[in-house]
C-alpha cells in the first residue's frame, strides 16, 4: 500500500520525503492557492515533481471535454511524474478515455461509491480518488465506501487503483486499510499524528529513566 502526502508545502514534502514515510504527493488546487509562489500554480507543481521521483497528482482546471484534455496535456509535459486528476463528471468522460489511451496516468476524483468507481476505470481512468472525509461529513461511511469500492473491483478483476483520501485519525487511516485501499493519501499533520501513541510515549519516558539509572550504576 502507497502513502501519499496531501499538501503542496515544499517543507512538508521534504520532511516526509527525506524520513521515507511517503510514495508520492496529492495536490488540490485549494492546497497550491494556499502556497504563496511567484510563478504560479505550474512553478509550484514544477519544483514539487523535482523534490523526489515519486507520483504528484495534480488537478485540471476544467470540466468539459476539450478543455480537460487541453489542460491534462499541460499538466503533464511539466513532468513525468505527473499524474493528472480529472473530476469524474459525464463531460469529462471523453477526455478521460483519450487521454489514458495516449499513456497519461489519469486519476478519477469526485468518486464517492462503487458504481462512479467502476464507470470511472471502464472509462479508462487508472486510479480512482475518494475524499472518505466528504461522505464521512454527509453522514455514510467513508471506510465501508472504500471496501465496497475493493470488492466490486476485485470481483470483477478490474485494473484501477482506489486512493482513500483524508483519513482524520490513525483509525480511519487503518480501516482504510484493511478495506484494501492500495493508496492513502493524508495531510501533514495526520501523517505526523500516525507517528504518536500515548504508550509510546510512557515507553520512551520508562526507557529514558531506565537508561537514567543504567549511567549512575556505571558511574559507581
Amino acid at each position: 500500500m502507497k502513502i501519499f502526502i496531501a499538501t503542496a508545502k515544499l517543507d512538508d514534502i521534504r520532511w516526509a520525503h527525506s524520513h521515507g514515510l511517503v510514495d508520492g504527493v496529492l495536490t488540490t488546487p485549494t492546497l497550491l492557492t494556499a502556497e504563496v509562489h511567484p510563478a504560479g500554480a505550474s512553478d509550484l507543481l514544477a519544483a514539487i515533481c523535482g523534490l523526489a521521483a515519486f507520483p504528484v497528482a495534480a488537478t485540471v482546471g476544467a470540466v468539459n471535454a476539450s478543455d480537460v484534455y487541453r489542460d491534462a496535456r499541460e499538466l503533464a509535459k511539466l513532468s513525468d511524474s505527473i499524474i493528472v486528476q480529472i473530476p469524474f463528471v459525464e463531460d469529462a468522460i471523453e477526455a478521460i478515455r483519450r487521454l489514458s489511451s495516449e499513456g497519461i496516468r489519469v486519476t478519477a476524483t469526485l468518486v464517492f461509491n462503487a458504481a462512479q468507481a467502476l464507470l470511472a476505470a471502464k472509462a479508462g481512468a487508472g486510479t480512482v480518488c475518494v475524499h472518505i472525509d466528504q461522505i464521512d461529513a454527509q453522514g455514510q461511511d467513508g471506510v465501508e465506501t472504500i471496501a465496497g469500492i475493493h470488492r466490486v473491483f476485485q470481483m470483477h478483476g478490474v485494473e484501477c487503483d482506489v486512493l482513500a483520501a483524508m483519513p482524520r485519525n490513525a483509525a480511519q487511516f487503518t480501516g482504510c486499510a484493511l478495506a484494501g485501499a492500495d493508496a492513502i493519501a493524508v495531510s501533514p499533520e495526520v501523517l505526523r499524528a500516525l507517528l504518536l501513541h500515548p504508550l509510546t510515549d510512557r515507553g520512551i519516558d520508562q526507557f529514558l529513566t531506565d537508561l537514567s539509572r543504567t549511567h549512575r550504576t556505571r558511574v559507581k
